[in-house]
């Protein structure tokens, strides 16, 4: 199982910069500016409601611009903001809905449910970057796997803060404009917290495999992400997502057939709306558009 499995699941949920927010870097390298970018975003429209469909990063790098262009304008025009989840401005309460969420209800802990080989690799794995795996005992391997996928990027130079959700919400606050969401916090932490245990274990093994390559695969991503190219990052997550078609099935392709609905069913609704969900939602078999087609609704890409 390659390691862009553990990146693009997080990547795929917004709780992703909850988790992040509850990380303190300590030190970061130069960064370099990244120039304006133009991330793919895709139109859904009957006679009296447009929808815009925009693929989102939950961690970016300073000095990325790419609120500008056709995305800043969609934006503009939009009546309110849709987001995966709106989370809550006391950073603690989604440490805490985590927390319960990832107790682990029948007393294993965490590090006895890993093979002897793997114990070892995740708890030096863990330790390298200031988690403290003792402290994740009493906790199920998500909320591990979770963190040791998070924390890194700090390190590389990535920042929770500069998250497209963030930048969206800040913005449409500013304007008064009605921010909303898909899905709750409880709802998100669900979807791990009812995985089969081992599922949950794939998962933080996977983390664990492939932190030697995550500056790689991630500035792969990334780049995929700037671009606007979501047959790239398409390709980037079928080998992972064919390897574990329970996770995709769980965290992505169902999701994304809930989020098509709704969209057919706010259609009905005059208005103008602007829907902000992870970029992997929205690229390859099964996206969210795939599942629109299924459905009837036809979307199309906004060209700048």
């Amino acid at each position: 199982m390659r390691w862009s499995l553990s990146r693009l699941v997080a990547a795929g949920l917004l709780m992703l910069s909850g988790c992040a927010q509850e990380q303190q870097a300590t030190a970061r390298p130069p960064i370099a500016k990244s120039g304006y970018v133009t991330p793919a975003l895709w139109q859904v429209r009957d006679e009296d409601t447009t929808i815009y469909l925009f693929g989102t990063v939950h961690v970016l790098k300073p000095r990325t611009e790419w609120f500008k262009g056709g995305v800043k304008r969609a934006f503009d025009g939009s009546d309110e903001l849709i987001l995966e989840i709106v989370e809550p401005d006391d950073p603690q309460a989604m440490a805490a809905a985590m927390a319960h969420k990832g107790l682990a209800r029948d007393g294993v802990k965490l590090s006895d449910r890993l093979a002897p080989a793997m114990r070892g690799k995740y708890q030096a794995a863990m330790a390298a970057n200031g988690l403290p795996w003792q402290m994740f005992e009493p906790f199920n391997p998500w909320m591990a796997g979770m963190a040791l996928a998070v924390k890194p990027l700090e390190k590389l130079g990535y920042e929770a803060d500069l998250g497209a959700e963030k930048i969206l919400t800040a913005a449409a606050k500013a304007a008064g404009k009605k921010v909303g969401a898909l899905e709750t916090i409880e709802q998100q932490l669900g979807y791990f917290a009812g995985l089969p245990m081992v599922s949950q274990v794939k998962f933080l093994t996977a983390t664990v495999d492939g932190l030697p390559e995550m500056d790689k695969e991630f500035s792969r991503l990334i780049a995929h992400w700037q671009e606007g190219d979501p047959a790239k990052l398409a390709a980037e997550m079928n080998e992972s997502l064919e390897a574990t078609p329970e996770l995709a099935q769980v965290l992505l392709i169902q999701r994304n057939g809930s989020w098509a609905k709704w969209i057919k069913e706010r259609l009905a609704q005059p208005g103008t709306v602007f829907i902000a969900v992870g970029a992997g939602h929205l690229a390859g078999k099964g996206s969210v558009q795939d599942q629109l087609k299924d459905l009837g609704v036809a979307s199309v890409r906004v060209v700048e």
